[in-house]
């Protein structure tokens, strides 16, 4: 039975420009979605961490107003707790890409914090590349191609088109005065070319085997087009 990684965050906050700690996580949807369309189609999860630690849903990802209501709220934590994977993690530096047939890395402010700066992460990006496997990557996980660096200092995404949470989602989501950088700008500078669309919507940008989407409601998107590369 194919299976895919999925890689996520091991951290509960981001650190703002002051210093203080905004509480987040991963993005429940962008989990959720993802792995409901994944295992409906047959294939595994397993789900890996830095150091291995249970990942943190960010709690406004789980509130009414980003889910269309109390309904879809309630259905998005029932979700959540059927993902059993969630609380066995696996080591992300212990994680072998031989053992999996796709990689995926969800959202939330979350790898801002830690994938971006992660060099096991770095190095498994890099990797899944060359292996020609599907690599998805939504919202603010875009944050891990950071982290994928070569010993020059060139990032291995360089040239590649991708969508990534935007600037002005940032914005008007009321952070973006108070990062200490915002993902768009630095993808940009390393090179790699962002391809945005319009704030909230859909967006989803396939180069190669790489596939990206903007924003949550990408998510389920992004999932498909994964579904079409691992018939």
């Amino acid at each position: 039975m194919p299976e895919i990684l999925f890689v996520m965050t091991g951290v509960d906050h981001w650190t703002l420009d002051d210093g203080t700690r905004h509480p987040t996580g991963f993005w429940a949807e962008e989990a959720v979605a993802p792995y409901e369309a994944f295992t409906a189609a047959g294939h595994r999860i397993t789900v890996a961490t830095p150091g291995g630690v249970v990942p943190t849903v960010d709690r406004g990802s789980l509130a009414p107003g980003a889910n269309g209501g109390q309904e879809g709220a309630d259905r998005m934590s029932a979700a959540l707790e059927a993902m059993t994977e969630l609380r066995h993690p696996i080591k992300l530096e212990e994680a072998d890409l031989a053992d999996y047939d796709a990689v995926y890395y969800p959202g939330g402010h979350g790898p801002m914090e830690d994938l971006a700066v992660d060099a096991d992460s770095g190095a498994l990006l890099t990797h899944a590349l060359e292996s020609g496997k599907p690599l998805g990557v939504v919202c603010h996980g875009p944050a891990a191609l950071l982290a994928a660096t070569g010993a020059d200092g060139s990032n291995a995404f360089a040239g590649y088109e991708v969508a990534a949470f935007t600037d002005e989602e940032e914005r008007q989501g009321g952070l973006a005065d108070k990062a200490r950088w915002l993902l768009q700008d630095r993808l940009t500078r390393a090179g790699v070319r962002v391809r945005e669309g319009e704030p909230w919507a859909p967006n989803v940008v396939v180069d190669r085997t790489l596939v990206t989407g903007q924003n949550p409601a990408s998510s389920a998107p992004l999932a498909r087009e994964m579904l079409d590369r691992l018939a």
